[in-house]
């Protein structure tokens, strides 16, 4: 019987955020680069690189409530911009949690009309969100969409196994913004609008893809071409390509194929889902942490993506990082302990591209 695939959400750059605005009231909103947001009860992370010493840089910072929770969400992912550094592992990336209690029904009514009154929206990665204390009618199916000047709307529907709805892209508050430490390294920050993978696989275009895998197969002397091509109309025969691809280039050929459709995808979230691996997986995949906190499991929820590097534009000179995938997992019970007000690390796999230079 074959295994039921959980659905996933491509994250996509969408429009700067100008003055980079934070403080109270724009953390709904995922973004990469800028300033990390904080929940009201918790503090923003702050941390350093392990490895020098220097502060990190937020690269992404994504709101993500869950189904059948009542908390508030954020993950933050950072990394060392610092030369050499971004390479370093997770001695130079690291992913915190926050989660705070959603405000009473009169409160977040209140706030509700607040925001509609300030033109806000809310962006959420998983089903249920804006569910908690609220006996509205039934809200319309999801719509997914790039335009982020839409608003759809949460839909209480989807099947428990998708645990996922439509994305919303949020506008921040835009008032007055938090001073940015000294010496904090930042990227220029740009919002992130959302739309569903299943969307694309009718329209996939092989004409990048192509013009990727022949650069690839020069190197490694693989009908790539072909390979792809076959493999498209027949996309459940895993074993054609099993039986021609090197064991070496497979993971690799697969992680192509599956982006074919949408190369400019920059974040793949699929909570409890499977990540779409770069390079083969080590050890580390099948040995992840325990949950510090709770000694629970962690499961992966969203993946960085290659055509992010070149969008991490620099608003200090001489930053950048370099990865070719970064896979994050986290609590699969999403602890949080009563009037806990620190975030919570998590973990990260860091999987360098075999081939950066195809992504630029």
């Amino acid at each position: 019987m074959a295994a039921i695939l959980k659905p996933v959400l491509l994250g996509f750059r969408d429009a700067p955020v100008h003055g980079s605005p934070t403080g109270p009231g724009a953390w709904p909103a995922s973004k990469l680069g800028g300033i990390p947001d904080a929940l009201p009860t918790v503090a923003a992370p702050r941390p350093v690189c392990q490895r020098c010493g220097q502060p990190l840089a937020l690269v992404v910072q994504v709101y993500c409530p869950l189904e059948g929770s009542p908390f508030h969400r954020l993950l933050h992912v950072f990394a060392c911009a610092c030369p050499g550094c971004s390479t370093g592992g997770a001695r130079s990336w690291k992913v915190f949690r926050s989660q705070c209690l959603q405000v009473p029904e009169r409160e977040a009514q209140d706030a509700q009309v607040k925001k509609q009154e300030n033109s806000l929206a809310a962006e959420d990665w998983c089903e249920g969100a804006d569910d908690w204390g609220s006996d509205t009618e039934e809200a319309p199916s999801p719509q997914f969409t790039l335009d982020f000047g839409n608003d759809a709307s949460s839909a209480k529907d989807v099947d428990w196994t998708a645990r996922l709805q439509d994305l919303r892209l949020q506008d921040a508050v835009l008032g007055a913004a938090h001073p940015v430490p000294p010496g904090l390294p930042l990227f220029l920050p740009y919002y992130i609008c959302v739309a569903d993978e299943d969307d694309y696989r009718d329209f996939v275009n092989l004409d990048h893809a192509h013009s990727l895998l022949r650069d690839y197969q020069q190197r490694e002397g693989i009908a790539m071409d072909q390979l792809l091509s076959q493999s498209l109309r027949n996309d459940g025969d895993e074993k054609y390509e099993k039986t021609i691809i090197k064991s070496g280039d497979q993971t690799f050929y697969k992680f192509m194929k599956r982006i074919a459709a949408c190369q400019e995808q920059i974040l793949r979230y699929s909570w409890s889902g499977e990540p779409l691996f770069l390079t083969c997986p080590t050890s580390e995949v099948t040995e992840l942490p325990a949950c510090s906190q709770c000694g629970g499991q962690r499961i992966f929820e969203f993946q960085l993506m290659p055509a992010l590097v070149s969008m991490l534009k620099s608003a200090n000179l001489g930053l950048s990082v370099e990865f070719g995938t970064i896979l994050v997992y986290t609590c699969e019970k999403s602890c949080w302990p009563p009037n806990h007000q620190t975030p919570m690390e998590e973990f990260c796999i860091i999987q360098e591209d075999p081939d950066e230079l195809l992504f630029k």
